[in-house]
């Protein structure tokens, strides 16, 4: 940072413009100015123990709070997650890698000393304190703003498990990536080979999803690779949409890579080699170069606990275009197909809940609104394959379920079903079930 010691200034304490000259006084040339005043030089002498201070601070320790200019121009309140020696640079000369405190994770990153704010840095606090306070400062809508743009990974982590994973994945270790014609800043951690380590950038085949370090090795393969989409079964085509099953069994590799891949964006998502159990279902859009992923689902071949989704994950490229809620609707669909209710791996992160209520809710009301006459929660059950808890649940946060005389009474009020699903929002991109071709895995032979 700059310092303030070596500035000139005017009479007011701003620097003067290009084009202004001293002053002359007492009939003196102007090319002579006068010593500075007392004031003046007293200002000059006080910046120098404000710089010995802030030199003092460096480098900054991991954990020290500070204000960080972001790409909006603007600071904001940063943590410093990790810390690191700058080539050749001095023995004070670190790059911090911060975490904005008001933000997600997935806009971690690392930054020069310059767009720190050594003014504002603070004292250790009370960590749940902190956290408390900055959540009460942010607003719902805030909050929303910056995390609606994916559903996280289902977390099956316990308090212990979840320390070492934050610690252990604390930093990017890729920053960005290029597939197809899209080169995409990565949001976390994802545990590629150590070869890949010191890659700051990979190069991914949108096709086979094989990725390398260089444009130039990318360029090699896709003269060489013959895959045009996902291997597998096409089991959907409507428009230019199309969706791919894959055993993660019959193609490892490509599963493997696609958890890599998807590990990039998803925080406390665990699956990444043990791909044998469960399907992938990728969507793409489709045009005379090929079938490009959108993004998928997985899904256990065999789930005892009814579970018809694991992961999901839309492309960052493709996102606030309805392909999530397409993804849901399709997982649902394949639900129906089995003759099965279905529900998403829990816990649900919140923001998956969310993208799940409001599926549900859409859904829901829309069966309510045409119905004439009682309907059961086994009824709404049966005909949308979603299972009897689910629907309890979103019909009581919307408060459209009453208990009466031992049994639950759904009330369904035409005025009060479309202010809820105006609030619900639009359904996104419709699943054409005539173009679903699909035989359920326990039946393939």
């Amino acid at each position: 940072m700059g310092s303030s010691a070596n500035t000139e200034t005017n009479g007011n304490g701003a620097p003067p413009s290009s084009n202004q000259k001293p002053p002359a006084t007492n009939g003196g040339d102007a090319s002579h100015p006068p010593p500075p005043s007392p004031a003046l030089d007293q200002g000059i002498i006080e910046s120098d123990p404000s710089k010995k201070r802030k030199m003092g601070m460096l480098p900054l320790e991991v954990g020290t709070r500070v204000m960080c200019r972001w790409r909006d121009g603007k600071h904001h309140p940063v943590k410093v997650i990790e810390r690191r020696r700058i080539h050749n640079g001095g023995p004070n000369d670190y790059e911090y890698y911060v975490h904005y405190t008001e933000f997600n994770r997935r806009l971690d990153e690392w930054t020069q000393l310059d767009q720190l704010d050594l003014d504002s840095v603070e004292c250790a606090v009370d960590e749940k304190v902190e956290d408390k306070v900055t959540s009460l400062k942010m607003t719902r809508h805030q909050k929303r703003k910056i995390d609606e743009t994916h559903v996280e990974g289902h977390e099956e982590l316990d308090a212990a498990s979840l320390r070492e994973h934050e610690e252990f994945t604390k930093v990017k270790n890729i920053s960005t990536i290029e597939l197809g014609k899209y080169e995409i800043e990565t949001w976390y951690f994802s545990p590629f080979p150590p070869e890949y380590n010191e890659c700051v950038k990979l190069f991914f085949c949108e096709f086979c999803l094989n990725f390398m370090k260089r444009k130039e090795q990318l360029q090699r393969h896709m003269r060489k690779c013959d895959l045009k989409h996902p291997p597998g079964d096409e089991i959907y085509r409507s428009g230019t949409l199309s969706m791919f099953e894959v055993d993660g069994k019959k193609n490892k590799v490509y599963a493997q890579n696609l958890c890599y891949l998807a590990k990039l964006f998803l925080d406390h998502k665990t699956l990444y080699y043990d791909v044998d159990l469960f399907l992938f279902y990728v969507l793409c859009e489709c045009d005379d170069r090929g079938c490009h992923m959108v993004g998928y689902f997985s899904k256990e071949k065999h789930s005892e606990e009814a579970y018809n989704l694991a992961c999901i994950l839309t492309l960052p490229p493709y996102q606030r275009k309805g392909y999530g809620k397409f993804l849901i609707a399709f997982s649902y669909e394949l639900s129906k197909k089995e003759g099965k209710v279905g529900t998403p791996e829990r816990p649900l992160s919140d923001l998956g809940l969310l993208s799940y209520r409001g599926y549900w809710t859409r859904v829901l009301l829309d069966i309510l609104k045409k119905h004439k006459g009682n309907i059961s929660i086994k009824e709404l059950s049966d005909m949308t394959a979603i299972k009897a808890e689910d629907i309890l649940s979103t019909l009581q946060s919307l408060e459209l379920i009453q208990y009466r005389k031992g049994q639950h009474v759904i009330c369904a009020d035409p005025k009060v079903l479309d202010r809820h699903l105006k609030a619900a929002g639009r359904g996104g991109l419709d699943v054409d079930v005539s173009k679903l071709i699909w035989t359920p895995y326990r039946d393939q032979s």
